[in-house]
């Protein structure tokens, strides 16, 4: 099994991967810019070297995740633009740090009364960065928290953007466990349904990285809370434990993106899920 966490890059790509490392980790994810701007960034490409070749060195695999602004159904042609130029940048750092993906959020609905102007305006914006984009690093679809129906909840939407892009083979999928249960797609009882389903759709052939995540909040109630796998959340160990062993996601990474305001580093956390799982 590859668990690990989400790390900062306040020191560098390097001291990410080394901090992961530290913790025992042989995944985790990071940004790799200002998480809260769509800025282009000068990075050092050395610190990024060095970092992929200790990933290798160590057999860590990251992935990266872009900052909160980006949007692929965006609101404007000028912030279109913002987020075309944004994602490619993202790309070109993971790709430099040995990332196998950056993980972008499915797009939300801009026009309720012509819910395709949300999909064909998604496919739009990856087709432009994909078309830019000859490297190995992959997108990485995340599904949506939400009430069940909300755009981007269900396996069905996120394979079909997927398959109406021109170059599908750059784009990967990551599933977020809490955002899954705040949506109904996973009750925590139906993954026997659910894998047979992703299977059928092609889902799990493009499953890079899974956000490990409990929920705060109950089953279908659409708030993306996260909570810690073994303290206080709604999702059961033995719920996990069927989705953590299951044949289709064993090459997968593990990612937590859990809080530590309860009192567990992501340190601990990490040991747990060895301990428990690995």
């Amino acid at each position: 099994m590859r668990f690990g966490c989400h790390v900062s890059i306040r020191d560098g790509y390097l001291a990410a991967a080394v901090h992961a490392d530290s913790m025992q980790a042989k995944a985790y994810q990071y940004f790799p810019k200002n998480p809260r701007s769509l800025s282009v960034k000068e990075f050092d490409r050395g610190d990024a070297e060095a970092c992929k070749e200790f990933c290798l060195g160590r057999s860590i695999s990251s992935i990266a995740h872009t900052p909160y602004p980006t949007s692929i159904t965006p609101a404007s042609d000028e912030k279109k633009e913002a987020v075309i130029k944004s994602l490619l940048n993202d790309l070109e750092i993971a790709e430099a740090c040995g990332s196998m993906g950056v993980v972008v959020h499915y797009g939300s609905q801009i026009n309720p009364s012509n819910p395709l102007e949300s999909y064909t305006l998604m496919i739009e914006v990856l087709n432009s960065v994909l078309s830019k984009w000859d490297g190995e690093c992959k997108i990485l679809l995340e599904n949506n928290a939400g009430v069940p129906g909300t755009i981007g909840t269900t396996l069905e939407e996120l394979v079909q953007v997927r398959n109406l892009c021109e170059e599908p083979q750059k784009i990967g999928f990551c599933l977020d466990t809490c955002h899954a249960f705040a949506s109904g797609l996973w009750t925590g009882d139906n993954w026997k349904e659910l894998s047979q389903k992703g299977k059928e759709l092609g889902y799990f052939q493009e499953l890079s990285a899974v956000h490990l995540n409990n929920s705060k909040y109950g089953m279908g109630i659409g708030k993306d809370r996260h909570a810690n796998i073994f303290n206080a959340g709604h999702i059961k160990e033995e719920q996990f434990e069927e989705l953590i062993h299951s044949p289709l996601l064993k090459d997968v990474l593990f990612v937590l993106e859990t809080p530590k305001e309860y009192g567990v580093s992501h340190k601990e956390e990490i040991e747990q899920l060895y301990s428990r799982w690995g």
